[in-house]
């Protein structure tokens, strides 16, 4: 596979108009979420992200960069291309333009360095997924976003569930998509990096109670125990613990059904007449919480 570059000086251009196609209206949450399912892509925004999804194993579909930032990424593009350093013309193509252009075609100023429409990889099932996780060894602590509607919000979950030992994360059916441009810049890549799949149906906890996971909803609901409870319980404490935490939407966290089916409701104790913390912080301090200690 080699690469072939592309000038852009107009967004008429009947040359590059199907390659263009992939770029229109980034800022359009609607119509992007219609348009990446349709053509099967999600976009890689910044050469860290890019990276990291090619290390991951993903596959670009083609580049869009202001021409200053060309020569800098060259060895990047080549390399996620598998061009073994060659960029004399090929399958994988790399457009550059004018940055009026560009944010005239996107919606924005494109000012980290790159973007990249990429393959959208297949997901895995939740069972396939779960005993893959630790490279093989299986999952201990999974993350559960319910219904969460801010692209910010999923990838911050996302990068805390990296960075603080979460083995994978589930989405319930009307979240987010944490491969949406915002959510993969604000995981910072992470996305790539901790396993995570689409559930089909929810509340269905059914397929985790059977692989015996402990369901803990974060809830305010009467009776809820402490995190630092639930953290020090055998749930948690055990050697062979898995811990499935459930977080819900922003507005009104989590559905009454979730709560009922899941096998402990969890609350954060709150200081200074706070009631509750913004759902990627409340994550954040359960993932640290409920992090395998053995």
């Amino acid at each position: 596979m080699i690469i072939r570059i592309h000038a852009l000086e107009e967004l008429d251009d009947p040359a590059l108009g199907h390659l263009l196609a992939d770029y229109t209206g980034l800022t359009d949450i609607a119509l992007r979420r219609r348009l990446e399912t349709e053509r099967g892509l999600y976009m890689a925004e910044s050469s860290k992200v890019i990276e990291r999804a090619v290390r991951a194993g993903h596959e670009p579909r083609s580049f869009l960069m202001a021409e200053r930032w060309h020569e800098p990424l060259r060895d990047l593009i080549a390399a996620a291309a598998g061009t073994g350093g060659r960029d004399d013309g090929g399958d994988v193509p790399v457009i550059l333009a004018p940055e009026e252009v560009l944010e005239r075609l996107t919606g924005f100023h494109l000012h980290r360095g790159a973007m990249a429409a990429m393959n959208r990889p297949v997901l895995a099932g939740v069972t396939e997924l779960l005993s893959s996780a630790r490279g093989g060894l299986g999952a201990r602590r999974v993350a559960v976003l319910e219904d969460l509607v801010d692209h910010t919000n999923v990838g911050a979950a996302v990068r805390s569930a990296a960075a603080l030992g979460v083995d994978a994360v589930l989405v319930t059916p009307q979240c987010a998509d944490p491969l949406y441009r915002r959510s993969v810049r604000v995981s910072m890549g992470t996305v790539f990096q901790v396993p995570w799949t689409r559930i089909e149906r929810w509340p269905a906890l059914d397929e985790l109670h059977a692989a015996g996971w402990t369901v803990a909803a974060m809830a305010l609901s009467e009776g809820a125990v402490s995190l630092e409870e639930f953290s020090a319980s055998p749930a948690c404490t055990a050697p062979d613990s898995k811990v499935a935490v459930v977080l819900g939407t922003e507005g009104d966290g989590l559905r009454d059904r979730t709560v009922a089916a899941a096998d402990v409701v969890v609350r954060i104790p709150m200081a200074g007449g706070v009631d509750s913390l913004n759902v990627a912080a409340a994550a954040a301090v359960a993932f640290w919480e409920l992090r395998v200690r053995n």
